[in-house]
């Protein structure tokens, strides 16, 4: 049994003019110790996703499907119930640690109410153990960063104090949304190798949302593509990096540089991600698909599995090259 199941998962949301379906019958996995990244740009679905296996969608969104973490249906769950999972064993570090963090609070009174609320534990030993996962965390000075307001640490610090926050009640799994995004090169790269460090020390399963495939690259197991609402493609870190077998997947491959490919050019996918609102006929990606066929416009490609481990939802056969123009 797989540590998270997800089956089925739809997002619909009512608006005005009628109902946007953000989340399209998404399907996989989550292994224990294992790291997911889940990939695409902005308006592909990605957090909605993460979102709505945990219970938090605004108010006029509507989740269906199944979500079954260690066997027990998520979806459905009152909020008392999904407390004792959300936090506890299932935690998130949301995109802007300086909008998550409370600007009013200590950094102290913010980590100890999550073990005082979930785990029962006194004030006095949730500090002991909130400063002890801030120097798991390798926080510099954590004695006088717990005791300090977010605005005077920087974003590089702030995120820490959510990774550690995120780790207190010893999750088995930790969901990261875009977890480098406004950080500098050398702090992103930090808290990735902190990423690999805390997977192989605690055992916690990785689920990571990022639109950068340099920051899955050498963190992830697996990987999924989303478009449009969809999983376009699924697989290996490995299968997709040098073997991508859809488009969209190939596209973004090729339009991220590579400091050890100096002479690669880079081609950016033309066009702009579609609407979920007016989502085009056939294949989302075939409006800026250079493989476009007639069928890729008429007819929606369904997810089909080859070889051990993979999936994609194309209808292009075989490998993806593209004419490179002198």
């Amino acid at each position: 049994m797989s540590l998270l199941e997800v089956r089925d998962l739809s997002v619909d949301f009512t608006i005005t003019s009628g109902t946007v379906k953000a989340v399209d019958h998404v399907n996989f996995n989550v292994e224990q110790g294992e790291t997911l990244a889940i990939v695409g740009e902005s308006g592909s679905g990605k957090s909605q996703t993460v979102l709505a296996a945990l219970g938090i969608l605004a108010e006029n969104g509507e989740a269906n499907g199944s979500v079954k973490f260690e066997g027990q249906e998520m979806i459905g769950l009152s909020e008392r119930e999904l407390n004792k999972i959300r936090g506890n064993r299932i935690s998130m570090i949301f995109q802007d640690p300086m909008t998550s963090l409370n600007p009013y609070i200590r950094i102290s009174d913010q980590m100890t109410e999550v073990l005082t609320l979930h785990q029962g534990m006194s004030y006095s030993a949730a500090l002991a153990e909130s400063q002890r996962m801030l120097d798991a965390v390798k926080m510099p000075d954590s004695a006088n960063v717990i005791s300090s307001f977010p605005h005077e640490l920087s974003g590089g610090m702030r995120q820490r104090v959510m990774i550690a926050t995120a780790l207190l009640c010893q999750p088995k799994i930790l969901i990261a949304d875009e977890p480098t995004t406004a950080l500098d090169v050398t702090v992103q790269a930090q808290i990735l190798e902190l990423f690999k460090s805390l997977t192989a020390d605690f055992g916690t399963a990785l689920v990571i949302i990022t639109h950068d495939l340099g920051v899955v690259a050498g963190l992830a197991d697996r990987m999924m593509v989303m478009y449009g609402g969809r999983i376009i493609e699924k697989g290996s870190i490995d299968d997709l990096f040098y073997d991508p077998m859809h488009p969209y997947t190939y596209g973004l491959l090729h339009s991220t540089p590579h400091i050890n490919v100096q002479s690669q050019r880079l081609t950016p996918i033309v066009g702009l991600p579609p609407s979920l609102e007016e989502l085009p006929n056939g294949c989302a990606f075939h409006p800026r698909c250079e493989f476009c066929t007639e069928r890729c416009m008429m007819e929606r490609p369904e997810m089909v599995s080859f070889g051990d481990t993979r999936q994609k939802a194309c209808f292009h056969e075989g490998r993806l090259i593209r004419e490179e123009v002198a």
